[in-house]
């Protein structure tokens, strides 16, 4: 259940911080920042942003670095998988392998049985 637990909490980070970050994109780059509508996606974006720092706080492992150097390959492959469903990415095996890399090392930082 822990480790259920811990990957939900993942994904919930990946998408406040993904999709933050993406609206943010969205409302800058975009164009509708002159008109108004794109401050209203920027804004959206820091409080998703905002939301994925405390999601992260969630962890039952009490080790910032451990945290966020794991969360690191969940970003990897997440951004991956939010540019082909909201960007129409198409990876190639290349980003697919380093996204696979980066979920491995994940799960070594954090599920790695420890001596503690």
């Amino acid at each position: 259940m822990h480790v259920a637990r811990s990957a939900a909490l993942f994904l919930v980070a990946a998408l406040f911080e993904i999709g933050g970050a993406w609206l943010v994109w969205q409302g800058v780059r975009g164009g509708d920042h002159q008109s108004g509508k794109g401050w209203i996606w920027i804004g959206a974006g820091v409080i998703a942003l905002g939301l994925y720092g405390f999601v992260a706080t969630l962890q039952s492992d009490g080790e910032f670095g451990r945290i966020l150097a794991a969360y690191g390959g969940v970003f990897v492959a997440g951004s991956i998988a939010w540019g082909m469903v909201a960007d129409g990415y198409r990876p190639d095996r290349w980003d697919v392998t380093g996204a696979l890399v980066c979920l491995l090392g994940m799960a070594l930082i954090m599920y790695a049985p420890r001596g503690r």
